[in-house]
């Protein structure tokens, strides 16, 4: 949530602060500013709406000049998104500018405190309160702006990342993290700062990741300084080489990343378990798992915590793990797991799920497992982020960024991963034969091709998008491997085309939902030959019977549900647990198509956000 974007050097900073922008667009946000420093002046422009407005505003305005900018999309928390509360935000005497993702949760005391030393305020934010705290504290204490900086994050409560420049101070800018992610990009005699990478890997492949908790003075000639927040204490910063390029965050042709995303899937899957499974020697290579196997064949059960998608991924392995390697798994909200005091001892394996690597719910559900003594294992996207720092191990899912807010990719590479740990774990713990692993082995290395096929329904697809386009509810079902599947399809479809839509197990139809259907109601039916496919047709008929649209997602050549069904999107055929990973397909290029057709904003939902920082 939120975007932060930086730069100090010898450029214009303008165009490389808006591009940046641009390419954090997909955080999700409502409101977008930049303030930029000419040498003399301090000039901000902000605006409610797109980076588009923005760019118009500041053109209209003239305001383009300076080497050093800071600049920020917002996604509105405290205040309504206006022109007034968007990001840059002056202290009182306008020498200090600031922008912040987060929370201060203590910001109303703080405010009230400031009030009382004649401070005044324009804005209904907590990042303005801020950035007056740090100009107080600047003067009352007569300190330097990097000081200044850590004696009022000190005094505040919450969650933040900022980026702070003083004009008394022309050359230099100081960041801090705690709980949101931020990156500082080094270049020859010039710096970078963003929320992530993507603004600025053109221009340099070094980075130093701050870690929650830390600050950093980049300073234009000097060594970027870093410091722990709490205590002052310096810390020797780690410079790491960027892994993405440029063409992964372009569309590459494609009219919208998510798009893009569903159809990278073949060759993110490959990438995600290269290296890993060698199905030749029928062997699976998981640092991760390898240097923890007691841990996980030791366990009582496994706890899975994630949110949105994940949490689905997290449904979809929970199948897995319990039929392939008989473990016990439990999967939980991580925003409701940490809140409810659960019950982990050090027996239990916690696998936390996410796609950013820093979701704020999943992250404290983290801390909370390694509290209580449990081994956190992280299944994660993105490099250097929180979760891969702060689990005790961990595995990346190799699936390239994902700018599509709606999560596509990164769904069925968590269930490769997850794929691969069970059935590693399933082999040291003999409760798969060498024959089945094998087998599996070999269908897992074939779901990349078979993905590839069952994208080539993509035109047909549209014919289905194009007929229910206009339905005002949808009804996903599914039954085993598959209801986690029914309730991703849903998802995607809220969340993107802001339809209603539910997901259901098929079996408990008959125990509420069966009274919504009607001849307006598109029911989805995820009806593979493997698993309860009986089962699934009798509902099939229960539907058909109360003149509901049924859209079925079926086996190649399947004829018994093509007989009943308005629609059937077909998928190729494997084992039952890699199911999901087919038939999740026609489900995003259904919500693709159809929100398309009623021109959403398909990269950019509204009121949603790629990284959820805050709770």
């Amino acid at each position: 949530m939120c975007g932060i974007v930086g730069y100090i050097g010898k450029r214009d900073a303008y165009p490389i602060v808006l591009k940046g922008l641009q390419r954090l667009e997909y955080r999700g946000y409502d409101s977008a500013g930049i303030a930029l420093y000419d040498g003399a002046n301090l000039n901000v422009c902000k605006t409610k709406g797109k980076v588009l407005d923005l760019k118009n505003k500041m053109e209209a305005e003239g305001v383009s000049q300076g080497n050093i900018g800071i600049g920020h999309t917002r996604w509105a928390t405290h205040g309504v998104p206006n022109d007034v509360n968007s990001h840059p935000h002056y202290s009182n005497s306008e020498d200090l500018v600031i922008i912040h993702n987060g929370i201060i949760e203590n910001y109303d005391a703080l405010k009230k405190e400031l009030i009382k030393r004649g401070y005044t305020f324009k804005s209904d934010t907590d990042t303005e309160v801020l950035v007056n705290l740090i100009e107080d504290v600047k003067n009352k204490e007569n300190v330097k702006l990097g000081k200044a900086v850590q004696i009022a994050l000190n005094q505040t409560i919450g969650a933040y990342a900022i980026a702070v420049f003083d004009r008394n101070k022309p050359d230099e800018i100081v960041v801090a993290r705690l709980g949101s992610p931020l990156a500082i990009g080094v270049g020859e005699d010039e710096f970078f700062i963003a929320s992530d990478a993507s603004p600025f890997i053109e221009f340099t492949k070094n980075a130093i990741y701050l870690e929650d908790g830390e600050m950093a003075i980049v300073r234009l000639g000097r060594e970027v300084k870093v410091r722990e927040i709490k205590n002052d204490s310096s810390v020797d910063p780690y410079v790491q080489e960027l892994q993405i390029n440029l063409e992964q965050i372009e569309k590459g042709g494609y009219d919208h990343f998510m798009l893009k995303e569903i159809y990278e899937q073949p060759n993110a899957i490959v990438d995600t378990y290269r290296g890993r499974m060698l199905v030749d020697k029928g062997i699976i290579r998981m640092a991760g798992v390898d240097d923890n196997i007691e841990k996980f064949t030791n366990a009582k059960r496994i706890i899975i915590v994630a949110c949105g998608t994940s949490w689905h991924a997290g449904l979809v392995a929970e199948y897995i793990f319990e039929d392939i390697a008989r473990i016990p798994v439990e999967v939980e909200y991580a925003s409701e797991f940490r809140y409810r005091n659960p019950v982990i001892d050090k027996n239990d394996v916690v696998i936390a799920i996410s796609q950013s690597g820093e979701t704020a719910d999943t992250m404290a559900a983290i801390k909370l497992a390694k509290e209580k003594g449990a081994f956190v294992f992280g299944v994660c996207n993105v490099v250097g982020s929180s979760i891969s720092r702060e689990t005790h191990a961990g595995a990346y899912t190799h699936a390239g960024p994902e700018i599509g807010v709606a999560s596509t990719k990164a769904f069925t590479t968590q269930i490769t991963v997850l794929s691969l740990i069970a059935l590693k774990l399933a082999k040291a713990k003999g409760e798969i034969n060498n024959a089945d692993f094998h087998y599996h082995l070999q269908e897992l290395d074939l779901i990349p091709e078979k993905i590839k096929k069952a994208l080539e329904a993509n035109d047909h697809i549209k014919e289905v998008a194009k007929k229910y386009m206009n339905a005002a509810n949808f009804l996903y079902l599914g039954r085993g491997f598959n209801f986690p599947v029914a309730l991703e399809g849903a998802l995607k479809l809220k969340e993107i085309s802001y339809i209603h839509a539910e997901g259901y197990p098929a079996a408990e139809m008959k125990h509420g939902p069966i009274a919504l259907i009607d001849e307006k109601m598109p029911v989805v039916v995820i009806a593979t030959k493997k698993g309860h496919y009986e089962k699934v047709v009798s509902n099939i008929q229960e539907i058909k019977s109360r003149e509901g649209r049924i859209i079925g997602i079926v086996t190649e050549g399947d004829e018994d549900v093509r007989s009943m069904a308005n629609y059937v999107i077909e998928v190729p055929d494997t084992i039952e647990a890699f199911t999901p990973l087919l038939t999740t397909i026609p489900l995003q290029l259904l919500s693709y198509h159809i929100a398309v057709m009623l021109n959403k904003n398909v990269d950019q939902p509204r009121n949603l956000a790629k990284s959820v920082t805050v709770e």
